[in-house]
């Protein structure tokens, strides 16, 4: 049996509220959904058929029973520890504007479970709140330190939260010190000009690549599509024209096709991505620039399946 590919970071509950023009008087209750950045890009990997454990903390009330029950569903499985019957599920509030764009605000508690590494895992994946809000940020960077010398792909998205980290350059300081440790770092545009205002993403993705280790940069533009930058190839890839229910999930999905396509084609693990051609660059962000295009069509984080993915795009 391969071993999992291993995700790290905050399994939460969305809830939506509803957009004004949906509501009279913009009173509407808020839907409830199962989220967060690492539960989501947990269950984009799965399912896209590559196993998945997850690092996550989360309670028995309500809110955590209908966690578990979709990362179950969906076939991810929880690391040791990951439910917690004496915590209480974290939540997200996500506002939607008049172009279905999200906007959050958290009532969050990150401590993970102890942190290992299973012999043969081909990747780790962390990121966003969880790599700068303490204690689980100190964790999580030790943890990467100490697995460092090991035959295994480091990938990181900052998912820059305003809300929970305000200071931009602080947060680039800390952004700066994890891609040290990673061979993959996905940013979004909006990362980008929370973090390096008026700094062009090539620049942006110059920076980090002068660090040893990373060999590959990616920014999602949207609307626009995706850059995919490594120390001797750049490729840009549109989006396709689809009709935006909300962005909920999409960067999510991004990151799980990503590496899925790069698990496919054998880059993850010992290679930490050293065999890297243009043309794997180019497939790889062309089929999760369209994985995110499907999750945007839909309202939540709601990635697509293989079969869904191959049947909307032919791959």
């Amino acid at each position: 049996m391969t071993a999992p590919l291993l995700v790290i970071g905050e399994a939460l509950v969305d809830i939506i509220a509803p957009a004004p023009r949906t509501t009279r008087n913009g009173n509407g209750k808020g839907k409830a959904t199962p989220g967060g950045f690492a539960a989501n890009v947990a269950v984009g990997l799965a399912r896209l058929g590559v196993p998945t454990e997850l690092v996550a903390r989360f309670g028995t009330d309500a809110y955590g029973d209908q966690l578990g029950a979709h990362l179950f569903g969906n076939g991810v499985q929880l690391a040791p520890g990951s439910v917690d019957p004496g915590f209480r599920t974290s939540t997200a509030t996500a506002t939607l504007d008049a172009a279905g764009v999200a906007s959050y605000q958290f009532d969050i508690t990150w401590d993970p479970p102890a942190l290992s590494l299973t012999r043969g895992c081909p990747a780790i994946h962390t990121g966003s709140i969880a790599t700068m809000l303490e204690p689980g940020a100190t964790a999580i960077r030790s943890f990467l330190q100490s697995v460092a010398p090991q035959p295994v792909t480091v990938t990181l998205d900052p998912n820059a939260r305003p809300s929970i980290t305000p200071d931009p350059v602080a947060t680039w300081a800390a952004v700066r010190q994890l891609a040290g440790l990673a061979d993959l770092v996905k940013l979004s545009d909006e990362d980008c000009e929370f973090l390096r205002p008026g700094v062009a993403p090539d620049e942006i993705a110059a920076e980090l690549l002068a660090v040893e280790r990373t060999q590959c940069v990616v920014i999602t533009r949207g609307g626009d599509g995706a850059l995919g930058i490594s120390r001797d190839v750049r490729v840009e890839v549109p989006a396709p024209a689809i009709e935006v229910v909300d962005t909920v999930g999409a960067g999510d999905s991004f990151m799980a096709a990503l590496l899925a396509g790069l698990n496919a084609r054998g880059l993850l693990g010992a290679t930490r991505l050293t065999g890297l051609t243009p043309e794997d660059l180019q497939d790889v962000v062309d089929y999760a620039v369209k994985a995110a295009a499907i999750t945007c069509t839909r309202p939540g984080a709601d990635p697509p399946t293989a079969a869904e993915h191959k049947a909307k795009w032919g791959s």
